[in-house]
């Protein structure tokens, strides 16, 4: 029984330090602020025409 016990002390130990590290980063840690620019190529907004046929042409 006691290294049951041992076992989950070193958990418990683990998972505290676990979270003192992101409670620290929560707490001392500001994030930048920045512009963001996505550049779009102009063929994903218009597309070239692929030849369908035009359904008011009969």
């Amino acid at each position: 029984m006691p290294s049951l016990f041992r076992f989950l002390a070193v958990l418990a130990v683990i998972a505290g330090a676990i979270y003192g590290a992101m409670w620290a980063l929560v707490v001392f840690v500001e994030p930048q602020e920045r512009d963001v620019t996505i550049r779009i190529p102009s063929e994903r907004i218009n597309p070239p025409a692929t030849g369908a046929i035009n359904p008011s042409k009969k």
